[in-house]
């Protein structure tokens, strides 16, 4: 409890309760104070025998972070509670993941590519989202009314559903399912 008020009070806003039952947290991490290029969240979990007999359960959140990257750092972080056994490491493990982002602000990695959220995406003029309108030809309709009754009257096989990989930011979780469908019948199966 006392490490947990006392980054509270470090981090402030930076600090967030996911939930204080069960020892959820989440903390977002910066290379600076003053426009910062790399952000990471910090999600931890402490079980009932951290600091002791247990090390946190965490996640790292990040767009960018995938790959090496996130290997380095995770393996940073277990080699710190190692070093540290049985003693609090949340504020050791937030000023190491300070110190990798400071360092690859200070290095020529370029900034990370990073979609805007509908919430930051500005005003424009739409010239950006033209798009190509050709109105639907008659014969293609007739084409693909014939298509569609003709599947109907045959029982069909359900597609083949493509999993994508997940993706996590801030305390989400997305993943995509793609099924290539031509008929309404597949559609609803």
């Amino acid at each position: 409890l006392d490490e947990i008020e006392a980054l509270s009070s470090i981090y402030g806003e930076d600090w967030c309760v996911v939930d204080e039952d069960e020892k959820i947290y989440c903390i977002k991490i910066n290379d600076s104070l003053d426009r910062p290029k790399w952000t990471l969240c910090l999600q931890v979990i402490l079980p009932p025998g951290y600091p002791i007999a247990e090390p946190p359960i965490y996640q790292l959140n990040a767009p960018w972070l995938r790959g090496q990257d996130y290997m380095e750092l995770a393996n940073s972080l277990e080699e710190i509670y190692v070093q540290n056994l049985g003693e609090s490491i949340l504020y050791l493990w937030v000023e190491k993941i300070r110190e990798v982002l400071i360092e690859k602000a200070q290095s020529s990695d370029p900034e990370p590519d990073i979609k805007k959220t509908s919430e930051e995406v500005e005003e424009d003029d739409g010239d950006d989202f033209l798009l190509d309108y050709q109105p639907i030809q008659e014969d293609q309709i007739k084409m693909l009314n014939y298509i569609t009754s003709e599947s109907q009257e045959v029982d069909e096989e359900l597609p083949s559903i493509h999993h994508g990989n997940p993706i996590t930011d801030r305390r989400s979780t997305f993943q995509a399912h793609l099924a290539p469908v031509v008929t309404p019948r597949q559609v609803s199966r």
